[in-house]
């Protein structure tokens, strides 16, 4: 489904019509919608166009008639009617003719002539079909993974690195301009304590009560000369290992890399430091005040449940004191809107992070504060653990030498972020249709297959020829195919602006279920009467690219063979 609610308050209907048909084709066929609504004397960004559940609905459906019925002051039907011959008049012999249906949706069938032209034109637009569709271009920012420097990244840190780099993947290929960053907790008492516990291994003591455990902090403490170093020293020293292994571990799970790498102990750096610059900007500001002898932010001016200390009775800053000052520098940074991907502890944290860029001067709905949601290991029906080497938790390393990073990004990623995920092991490494990415990567490969073999001399015709394709006959799965991959550039929209790359994998799934009914019903090589041939590889070579185009914004590979 589309709807045109993504525009700001300031766009004009006109403006929004524009922005419809300067794009694809069934952007055109929106924008043609809007246009029969403008005739009406109506506008509103609440319409929908849609296709129906149903092949017998038609090919699109849309709302337009029940938005514009109260304004219009007549029946919703009455007022779908009317709308139906503006369209039929300005799609002509496109539109092959349109039904009034339930309480005034207006169903549109779609000649097969439209649909041919369509499909040229996603040909014609090659590996760009679908990209740069944003209308109103951001300068956006995505903090994400930024997992504490105390330990190995575990399979939790894995769903929020491939989400992060998915949503900046799709958020790039929709036209924003994008800025990747990981931010690295290395300040605090959680850095003291890991020193406490690899130097305590290194030395043959027992490790402290509340020390860290696991044969990572053995092996960190193998790595490490202690001799000579405070805990604090031998803390600094190990996190700097566990960052590189976490480049390491991203970069084998096919994470992009970051524009930068941000530390939390160079906030406490400098005279003034940008923890002391934040807290006097908030305090000139009259936004903190002292309390038992502790330093207290303000948040329940803006929304919070309660204030929040800044600085500990014994003059420790808190990690929320930090967290203000580099959000206050990435502010400074002058970015249109900020995204943090957080992990699920972090839930509570958001009505006082927004407060405080509140406080601060920024613009809380430019701040975006994603929460995910946890990861359970399936194996046999049974929740799993895999790891020997780390004892409480599943690391990526485990679980990538285990399914594979296709398969582990693929259903990191298939769901929404803000549902849990349940990853079934034994599904995930099955080559078989019930295995969703195996399925889509097997269709892109059966599609390479079939082009290899038809050759580049007769896919050069394909191209050639889609301006004589008028006149073909679709079978009702050609049909469907083209109006699924019509659909790219609106699923790609959704999922930038909803923040969900998951939309990406579902609607791969289904484009590769399309295809594979269309190849079961018709054939490719040595279709005819003559043209039959040349658009059914013109069909091909876009549901690929397509395929391809999908599998890239996800970060999963598109085999040529399997």
């Amino acid at each position: 489904m589309f709807m045109w609610r993504s525009a700001p308050e300031s766009c004009s209907f006109t403006q929004l019509v524009s922005q419809a048909l300067s794009t694809d084709p069934l952007g055109s066929l929106r924008g043609a919608v809007l246009e029969a609504v403008g005739e009406l004397g109506g506008g509103t960004p609440r319409i929908t166009l849609e296709r129906p559940p149903r092949a017998d609905f038609g090919d699109y459906s849309t709302n337009a008639a029940l938005l514009l019925a109260p304004s219009l002051r007549a029946a919703p039907r009455e007022v779908a009617g009317r709308l139906g011959s503006a369209l039929q008049r300005r799609l002509g012999a496109g539109l092959e003719r349109v039904e009034v249906a339930g309480p005034g949706f207006v169903n549109l069938f779609l000649a097969d002539s439209w649909l041919l032209d369509a499909l040229g034109h996603a040909l014609a637009a090659g590996e760009q079909f679908g990209a740069g569709g944003v209308a109103w271009r951001e300068r956006i920012l995505v903090e994400f993974v930024s997992a504490n420097p105390t330990g190995p990244m575990h399979v939790g840190h894995a769903r929020n690195a491939a989400y992060g780099d998915a949503l900046t993947r799709v958020l790039a290929w929709h036209g924003h301009e994008v800025e990747r960053e990981f931010y690295v907790n290395d300040a605090g008492s959680q850095v003291l304590k890991l020193g406490e516990s690899v130097r305590a291994l290194a030395r043959g003591e027992p490790l402290p009560e509340d020390g860290y455990r696991g044969e990572y902090v053995r092996e960190l403490a193998e790595l490490i000369d202690t001799d000579g170093m405070d805990a604090a020293a031998v803390g600094r020293a190990a996190v700097e290992l566990i960052v590189a292994q976490m480049r390491r571990s991203l970069e084998a799970f096919a994470v992009a890399g970051f524009d930068r790498w941000e530390y939390e102990s160079a906030l406490h750096d400098g005279d003034p430091s940008p923890v002391a610059r934040a807290l006097a900007i908030l305090e000139q500001q009259g936004r903190t005040y002292r309390s038992e002898g502790a330093l207290w932010l303000r948040t329940t001016d803006f929304g919070d449940d309660k204030d929040r200390v800044l600085v500990r009775s014994n003059g420790e800053h808190t990690y929320f004191a930090s967290d203000i000052a580099y959000h206050e520098l990435r502010r400074e940074r002058g970015f249109d809107r900020e995204i943090d991907v957080w992990g699920a502890d972090h839930h509570g944290y958001v009505s006082r992070m927004k407060a405080a860029y509140r406080a601060l001067g920024g613009d809380p709905d430019r701040l975006e504060l994603l929460i995910m949601q946890l990861v359970h290991l399936i194996r046999a029906g049974e929740r799993a653990q895999m790891s020997k080497r780390a004892g409480e938790f599943v690391t990526l390393d485990d679980l990538l030498a285990e399914i594979g990073v296709d398969a582990a990004r693929w259903y990191l990623l298939a769901r929404s972020h803000d549902t849990t995920v349940d990853l079934d092991l034994d599904l995930a490494r099955e080559q078989s249709s019930e295995n969703p990415v195996y399925y889509v990567q097997y269709a892109h490969a059966r599609i390479a297959s079939i082009l290899a073999k038809a050759g580049a001399e007769r896919l050069q015709a394909a191209r050639r020829d889609s301006g004589e394709w008028r006149g073909q006959r679709l079978h009702p799965s050609e049909r469907t195919l083209i109006e699924q991959l019509l659909a790219l550039p609106s699923e790609v929209a959704e999922a930038a602006e909803r923040r969900a790359p998951h939309r990406i994998a579902t609607y791969a799934l289904e484009l590769a279920q399309g295809f594979t009914a269309f190849y079961r019903d018709c054939r490719v090589l040595g279709a005819e009467p003559a043209g039959v041939e040349s658009v059914r590889l013109a069909l091909c070579l876009t549901t690929k690219r397509t395929l391809s185009r999908c599998l890239q914004l996800l970060g999963v590979s598109a085999p040529e063979t399997m």
